[in-house]
């Protein structure tokens, strides 16, 4: 982390929480996650966010353990009001009844919503795109970052250790303790938390690329530099563009008695055998998580999806999952489609309705239907599937 540079006035003052399970009610965290905040020791010190309410406690003592005797905290600057930031603002306001909140317009307007028997509304400053906070040695500058992914959200650069606070963007999920490979836990994170404003996170990339940032400092994951901080700039580029980001297929499927699991393997399996199909990825929405599903459907170039016929519509977990594509703005992508039916198959029909207003959506290949289980000519047919999607430009 950043305090382990000596001469830094960076302290993280955070709360890594290996035990948390899951994320805004809907996101299993198998690894945890960390609720990250810093602390700036300059000559005014501020502290950059807080953390959920319910880790209050270690927050505070981390702060206190990292401040030099005799010194308080001038300021707590607000980047982003999501409750697992600003959940322990006003127990902070009271315990530095001379702490001033440094935040923008608008998430100064979210606070009393928030802590509706607030006492602090005298001590809120707000800041702008362009704003500089000076700490006395040291100053941070704000860029307003509208929309990612709330659009209260501020970013800060401080300028001196050439560090970008950078709120939600480049988190991920997990504690800090497990030191896994960041991408596949920061696009599952990006995809289904902030997937659906891309346009916003591309104008806040335009925005930073004149700054010389040596370091991201996030909300939620690790500080990002070197080879690590490039690799995640790149996959950012093509996550807020819509770009995939591995040549390859997501197949993803559910079935009830079986007979649609066996036709999704066995195209999973005609995949695997062609050297052009590149990555093949099996997801079984009944079992799996579905956010995982939504961010792999995001890195590769190809989607399938195979779906029985349910109550003459698609399968619930089917229809919720191409909702939530539509919701984070799937696009430009090809896909293909499986159908399941023992007497009126429809899936087919309805998915195509729910993906065809979606910009630069494809359907190289001829929908499968199966009737039950699959037989001599749905393998045919699931073969000749398998050659199109390897063989698309």
């Amino acid at each position: 982390m950043l305090e382990s540079c000596s001469e830094s006035i960076i302290r993280y003052v955070g709360v890594d929480n290996p035990s948390a399970s899951v994320f805004e009610a809907q996101y299993t965290l198998p690894h945890g996650m960390s609720y990250n905040s810093y602390l700036l020791l300059a000559d005014s010190p501020a502290i950059l966010d807080s953390v959920e309410h319910t880790l209050c406690r270690r927050w505070i003592a981390n702060i206190e353990a990292a401040l030099p005797a005799g010194m308080e905290p001038a300021y707590l600057v607000v980047h982003h009001m999501e409750p697992d930031h600003s959940g322990s603002l006003a127990f902070a306001m009271r315990r530095w009844p001379r702490m001033r909140i440094v935040t923008s317009a608008k998430a100064a307007a979210m606070i009393p919503a928030f802590f509706p028997d607030c006492d602090f509304i005298d001590r809120i400053d707000t800041v702008a795109e362009g704003h500089t906070l000076s700490l006395g040695s040291t100053s941070l500058r704000f860029f307003a970052a509208p929309m990612v992914h709330w659009p209260e959200v501020l970013v800060s650069y401080l300028e001196s250790e050439k560090v970008l606070f950078s709120a939600d963007a480049f988190g991920k999920f997990g504690a800090l303790q497990y030191a896994d490979d960041w991408a596949p836990e920061a696009q599952r994170y990006y995809i289904n938390i902030v997937g659906k404003y891309g346009t916003q996170v591309q104008s806040l990339l335009k925005k930073l690329a004149a700054c010389a940032i040596e370091a991201v400092a996030p909300l939620h994951g690790p500080v990002l530099r070197g080879s690590a901080l490039e690799r995640a700039i790149a996959l950012y580029q093509a996550w807020s563009t819509y770009t995939p980001v591995s040549r390859g297929v997501l197949v993803a499927y559910a079935s009830i008695y079986g007979g649609t699991a066996r036709a999704a393997i066995a195209l999973a399996d005609e995949l695997r055998r062609l050297p052009d199909a590149g990555e093949v990825y099996l997801a079984d929405l009944t079992a799996g998580q579905l956010s995982d599903a939504v961010a792999r459907a995001f890195q590769y170039d190809s989607l399938v999806i195979a779906s029985p016929t349910y109550d003459a519509a698609l399968f619930p977990v089917v229809h919720d999952f191409i909702h939530h594509l539509t919701l984070k703005n799937f696009r430009n992508r090809s896909v293909a489609l499986i159908e399941n039916g023992s007497w009126a198959p429809v899936a087919a029909r309805l998915m195509r309705g729910m993906l065809e207003p979606l910009p630069g959506i494809t359907f190289p290949a001829p929908d499968i239907t199966v009737r039950s289980a699959p037989d001599a000519a749905t393998f045919r047919a699931i073969s000749h599937m398998a050659q199109i999607l390897a063989g698309r430009p």
